[in-house]
Order: structure tokens, then C-alpha cells, then sequence
């Protein structure tokens, strides 16, 4: 199965979401084509009313262990997760992920400036 089924299905059955959508962005970072690696989830749920944002996503991550820790797993999950009234109030729309902003290890390092340094690298 794949990961993303995989996050679909044990999120479903934890959370009884109303809406869960689970999206791959892998192909946003420097990953192998058709890597699960980055994954944004939006899911709405009663058993988040009354929770602070930590006790989300601290469940999150305990139903997801195993996805977070295999080798070659989730690298990243950026997690928007309401109550059925937080999402109402929200226009019931999840905010858009940033483009990535890491690069590849083969790359050589940036500074802020952008300038390449004399040893390759950037000043």
C-alpha cells in the first residue's frame, strides 16, 4: 500500500474525520520522482474541538509512528487540522504550502546575499 493510502486510512479511522484530504508534495522538494516523502494533511474533526494545536498534531503523530520514522518514509507533514466550527470560520479553505525553499545536497550552499564564494560556495 502506498503511504499515502496508508496516512488516508489511519487518520479515518482515528479521527472520524468530516473531511480529510491528504496531499502528496513531494514533487514540490529535490526527491526522486514519485516519492511519498512530503505530505500536507487538512482534516477537520470533532475530537479536535476544545484542543490546543500541540495535543493535535501530538496525536497525529502517534497514529502516524510508523510512517514517521521508516527509513525512506514522511519527511515532512505540514498538519491543518479544525474543529467542524474552526472550519467554518476559516472559509473553509486550508492556507497553500510554500514553495520549498531547501535545495538539493548537491548543490552548493547559498548565503543571503546569493553571491558565490571563490571556493564554490556562496559568500
Amino acid at each position: 500500500m502506498k503511504i499515502q493510502n496508508t496516512i488516508e486510512a489511519k487518520l479515518n479511522e482515528a479521527f472520524d474525520a468530516s473531511i480529510l484530504q491528504v496531499e502528496n508534495e513531494s514533487h514540490k522538494h529535490s526527491v526522486p520522482p514519485n516519492s511519498e516523502t512530503h505530505f500536507k494533511v487538512t482534516m477537520v474533526s470533532p475530537a479536535f474541538a476544545g484542543q490546543m494545536k500541540v495535543k493535535r498534531h501530538q496525536g497525529i503523530y502517534k497514529v502516524l509512528a510508523e510512517e514517521l520514522e521508516m527509513a525512506g518514509g514522511v519527511h515532512a507533514l505540514a498538519l491543518h487540522l479544525y474543529s467542524p466550527e474552526e472550519w467554518e470560520a476559516s472559509g473553509q479553505v486550508a492556507p497553500a504550502s510554500p514553495n520549498c525553499m531547501g535545495g538539493s545536497k548537491a548543490e552548493p550552499p547559498q548565503s543571503a546575499s546569493g553571491v558565490q564564494n571563490q571556493s564554490g560556495g556562496h559568500s
